[in-house]
């Protein structure tokens, strides 16, 4: 494979491993998280042999980085719901049932070429980066970076917990109007704000009704792990709803809403908001 970028070492006053040190020093891969694949992948060169992330760097080390076979992404016909776009970042208004990245040809991803305009800084990305997630049946609010530097300023944004995510989501069972959940997921704190804004009567369900969340903290699941251990689940989740209380052929009743956060070059307040989407609106109008 083909060397597209390369990097020397400077001397450094201890060893490092080369997994801590890789991150943004390529402007093709921006983030740890990234170059880490990258490396586990064996796209990164080490002094011209194959390198492993325990790999120790003391200085003058070259670190080449090797094409992707999969580099010429594939572009697919989803049009997608620009919310917000400049230079450095797009939001954009994720459909259900998509992912937003991953090996297959049909991601989020693989759609941001043919629906946002290329960036005209010079360490603009090839390809743009969502840098959260949201899960294939979440609908909503993704911001995705397209320079090299705003990737890594916006990862910074999210393990601060500068960004302020509010979501919708419809539960079942009767609830309370209002408490903070701190159940551990995976282990890890979590915590998350919620409040009842309607509640319908429902024969299968008890009762259906529209929450308004703030995760403080970003665990995967947490969300949809939370109000399953409240036992509250969302409505549609085939992963932690109650067995025989699972609504089947409709998608997970979860929406990412909104994002406020300060952009990290103008330092002007963004806020970017996406409206509910219609099954919900059938349900709560």
């Amino acid at each position: 494979m083909k060397v597209i970028e390369s990097h020397t070492v400077s001397n450094l006053p201890e060893s490092v491993r080369i997994s801590d040190y890789v991150a943004g020093i390529f402007t093709t891969i921006p983030s740890r998280k990234g170059m880490k694949k990258a490396i586990d992948r064996g796209r990164v060169l080490l002094n011209g042999k194959r390198a492993r992330t325990a790999d120790q760097l003391v200085g003058g080390e070259r670190i080449e980085l090797l094409e992707n076979h999969l580099q010429n992404r594939p572009e697919i016909p989803l049009s997608l719901r620009v919310i917000y776009e400049d230079d450095q970042l797009a939001v954009i208004d994720k459909p259900a049932g998509v992912e937003v990245s991953g090996n297959k040809r049909w991601t989020i991803t693989n759609a941001l070429s043919t629906n946002l305009q290329a960036s005209s800084e010079p360490d603009a990305l090839r390809f743009a980066h969502p840098v959260h997630r949201l899960d294939f049946p979440t609908s909503g609010v993704l911001l995705v970076g397209k320079t090299a530097s705003c990737v890594m300023a916006l990862n910074r944004l999210f393990e601060e917990r500068k960004v302020e995510k509010v979501y919708h989501a419809v539960v079942i069972k009767e609830i309370i109007a209002e408490g903070d959940i701190h159940f551990p997921v995976d282990g890890k704190s979590s915590h998350t704000h919620f409040q009842l804004l309607q509640s319908v009567h429902s024969e299968r369900f008890g009762s259906l009704n529209l929450l308004q969340l703030h995760p403080y903290t970003g665990r995967r699941h947490q969300l949809r792990k939370q109000l399953s251990e409240l036992g509250n689940p969302i409505l549609g989740d085939k992963d932690y709803g109650i067995e025989g209380l699972i609504l089947n052929g409709k998608g997970l009743y979860l929406h990412a809403s909104s994002l406020r956060f300060i952009h990290p070059f103008t330092k002007a307040e963004i806020f970017v908001e996406s409206t509910l989407p219609k099954k919900f609106r059938k349900l709560f109008p």
